[in-house]
């Protein structure tokens, strides 16, 4: 939007886009609401499936806590296709809520954990020991996601039947081998606001070990999260770079990222996910990290 559009219509308006569960955002989201207001922007919270929403009216359409699309990701997609302005854009809303971009990003020479997909009755051949990760390929917040020792015949009973709940849902299900190093390092997120370039490095945190077990369904949008500060490495901060490179079009119309990573058998960071749809900002765990992100909205509307 030009700085003449800008004032003939006066305070740039922005939807933070939600939903019905979190009609006022969650509370990490919050935080971005002060800011915002303090550079002039004026802000409403609204949920994306609200049909008497006028998209069109907003300068810019932020996802944020949208957390339900899980059950109805085709719905969501065909949602985001019909909203001007939307952050991140649709194109890539409708290839992050599937977590087989994790194929393009390994052939685009990417470290990422070896998957396996297993379409809804296909089968899986269970390796005989390990541990190992099935979750769906539509999924967020680990839920309906397990862990299971290949050695226990329990688990892999359960593994089995984790399997045979996602095929009867219609979900394409994926299996990693457990990386062990989460229990111990974590996981970290590196979360990024878009720039006049592309996104840059804002912050990391700490994430402890989620999936302790066999999937136990919660009835939840997310499972809790124990949260710490963290200070990326080089070598963490060099895989993000070459995983936001690889986006489908270019990461210079990202308003934010955030690249998950843990250490893989060797030590070196793996991508686990790149979360450019509804990622948790962890804004309130870096000081300033709130208003990196509020001066990042306000260039994306002088861009639009």
């Amino acid at each position: 939007m030009s700085d003449n559009q800008q004032s003939t219509r006066g305070r740039p308006r922005v939807a933070l886009v939600t939903c019905t569960d979190l009609p006022d955002l969650e509370p990490d989201d919050r935080l971005l609401l002060a800011p915002l207001a303090a550079r002039g922007v004026r802000v409403d919270t609204v949920t994306w499936d609200d049909p008497g929403v006028d998209w069109p009216d907003y300068d810019l359409v932020v996802l944020r806590s949208t957390w339900d699309y899980i059950a109805r990701r085709d719905e969501f997609v065909a949602w985001a296709a019909t909203v001007p302005r939307l952050a991140n854009p649709a194109d890539v809303v409708a290839w992050n809520t599937d977590k087989r971009y994790l194929d393009d990003l390994s052939a685009a020479g990417v470290p990422t954990v070896p998957t396996t997909w297993i379409a809804p009755g296909a089968p899986w051949r269970q390796p005989e020991q390990g541990e190992y990760v099935v979750k769906p390929a539509v999924g967020a917040g680990s839920l309906d996601s397990g862990r299971y020792d290949l050695a226990d015949p329990d688990h892999r009973r359960l593994a089995a039947d984790h399997l045979a709940r996602l095929g009867a849902a219609g979900r394409t299900a994926m299996v990693q081998p457990y990386l062990s190093a989460v229990d111990t390092a974590g996981e970290t997120a590196l979360l990024f606001a878009g720039g006049p370039t592309g996104p840059v490095f804002s912050h990391a945190i700490r994430k402890g070990a989620m999936l302790t077990g066999p999937d136990l369904p919660t009835g939840e949008l997310f499972r809790p999260e124990r949260i710490d500060p963290r200070t990326a490495t080089p070598e963490q901060l060099a895989v993000a770079e070459k995983t936001l490179t690889a986006v489908p079009g270019g990461s210079g119309r990202l308003l934010y990222a955030r690249v998950d990573v843990i250490p893989g058998p060797d030590g070196s960071p793996v991508l686990v996910e790149l979360e450019l749809t509804e990622p948790s900002l962890f804004l309130g765990h870096t000081e300033g990290a709130a208003d990196r992100f509020a001066d990042a909205i306000v260039a994306h509307l002088r861009a639009t």
